[in-house]
């Protein structure tokens, strides 16, 4: 996705997260889904949480359920590096 493209988010009432500037879904279950975004990372933790609209052509995304907090960190490429020791002590 282009740099240039502007990143929002939009979050209402704790239940519905409105994402823009989304790359990819690196993983995700029912507690954390997290996204590859044009500005970094993404982690959004909460409860009963599930995607119920993805398009990464558009790079958007919808995420509903109950929202508890919002994450960024940097990656690099489409992965995360991860040392060999958080990998070995997993």
């Amino acid at each position: 996705m282009d740099e240039k493209v502007a990143q929002s988010l939009l979050l209402e009432n704790k239940e519905i997260l409105n994402v823009t500037g989304v790359e990819g879904v690196d993983n995700f279950n029912d507690e954390v889904v997290v996204l590859l975004t044009n500005k970094g990372k993404l982690t959004i933790k909460g409860e009963r949480l599930n995607i119920s609209k993805l398009n990464v052509d558009e790079g958007k995304l919808i995420v509903k359920g109950e929202i508890n907090s919002l994450i960024f960190s940097e990656y690099v490429g489409q992965r995360e590096k991860v040392s060999l020791v958080k990998k070995l002590f997993k």
